[in-house]
């Protein structure tokens, strides 16, 4: 929700007036240690009062939590277009010459126009490598990637369909860490070609 509202630069108020209920997780991209809120009719609130109850749910000292999520609140908007920004610098490659976009790799490509929030799905071709050894790949530090980069970089990326890797930007990673994380997929892509 948060991640839309800022894309989309509205009020989250604008998106959830079109549902019956919502779940808000203050976790996820507002940077809270954990937390979420519910919110729908007032009878939905006391069913979903009364099954936590009843299956033991329940927090003490929930207030250092509340001030953890108030805070990720305060900052969203600011945080999530930082986000946003890291996301699409990753798929259009703006600090160098070398992008997933502009290089058009054989191995690996992205859909720019689909870059709307925190998320890049980069969409691999062929048989070889699945998603899965492309990320194994881009975990993985090799001594031939230490040797060519002068660096040790470990990206962690989800395989998502048999055709596609997940990368999801957060408050914690940087603009230098997406550089690195591009440089990495892109070494990692030019290797497999080889």
């Amino acid at each position: 929700l948060m991640n839309a509202a800022v894309a989309q630069g509205v009020e989250p108020a604008q998106i959830a007036q079109h549902c019956d209920s919502m779940s808000l997780c203050f976790s996820k991209g507002l940077g809270a240690p954990a937390g979420a809120v519910l919110a729908g009719r007032g009878e939905f609130i006391a069913e979903a009062w009364r099954m936590r109850k009843l299956l033991g749910g329940g927090m003490r000292q929930a207030g250092v939590l509340a001030a953890a999520a108030l805070l990720g609140l305060q900052q969203a908007e600011a945080t999530l277009h930082r986000d946003h920004d890291n996301a699409r610098r990753f798929a259009e490659g703006t600090s160098g010459p070398l992008s997933i976009h502009v290089l058009d790799l054989p191995l690996c490509s992205v859909n720019l126009a689909a870059v709307e929030t925190n998320i890049v799905m980069v969409n691999v071709r062929g048989a070889w490598p699945s998603p899965a050894e492309l990320c194994d790949h881009l975990h993985a530090i090799s001594e031939e990637e230490v040797a060519e980069t002068g660096q040790a970089v470990s990206v962690l990326l989800l395989p998502w369909s048999a055709h596609t890797v997940h990368a999801v930007w957060h408050r914690n990673i940087s603009v230098h860490d997406t550089d690195l994380a591009r440089s990495k997929l892109e070494f990692v892509a030019r290797k497999c070609q080889e």
